[in-house]
């Protein structure tokens, strides 16, 4: 038993301690600051807008509007380069789900975002057709939507994973075996 946690810790040392370089070695990919695609890919975008540029007066609102767009596309690139983003062949920034924290902000990061406001979307929904399940006329309850109680309800549901967890040790999350209708075959 101490022989494997002695080996469990030396490989996590390992992976601890390996450089960024060897990490960035993933199916050809190099860092977009270092990628000549994407160097050629700025010059060639900044290239086309100059010369429609050139088709319109200095100071005339497409020249200035270009002139901006122009800025925002080398800000863009700019931003890319400084960042740890990884280009192909292409020119393009890749973003990289293997589950390693330093890819963490490409998509582990927007990943459970998503899944935090779509549950969020979700229980609130659930709670609001509970909610006017109850009304005198619950049909119409769900095509008329009853804003402050949805407000109401929306205010409330930021704290949907901790609420999801009470209903379902209490049972109240699950219909019953009992009030599910089974359609016959």
């Amino acid at each position: 038993m101490k022989r494997l946690n002695l080996i469990a810790l030396l490989c996590g040392l390992v992976l601890i301690f390996t450089p960024d370089q060897a990490l960035a070695d993933i199916g050809g990919l190099t860092k977009c600051s270092e990628s000549p695609a994407f160097a050629k890919r700025q010059k060639t975008s900044v290239k086309k807008l100059q010369q429609r540029m050139a088709t319109y007066e200095a100071d005339s609102p497409p020249a200035l509007a270009l002139k901006q767009q122009m800025d925002r596309t080398n800000a863009r690139f700019d931003k890319y380069s400084r960042s740890d983003l990884l280009c192909g062949a292409d020119g393009l920034p890749h973003l990289i789900a293997d589950g390693r924290w330093s890819h963490a902000a490409e998509f582990i990061i927007p990943g459970f975002g998503f899944i935090y406001i779509s549950g969020w979307i979700g229980y609130v929904g659930r709670k609001y057709v509970r909610a006017v399940s109850t009304t005198k006329n619950p049909a119409e309850s769900e095509i008329i939507v009853n804003v402050p109680l949805a407000l109401k309800i929306m205010a409330t549901g930021y704290i949907w994973p901790i609420s999801i967890w009470q209903e379902l040790i209490s049972g109240d999350l699950v219909a019953p075996k009992a009030e599910i209708t089974v359609s016959p075959r």
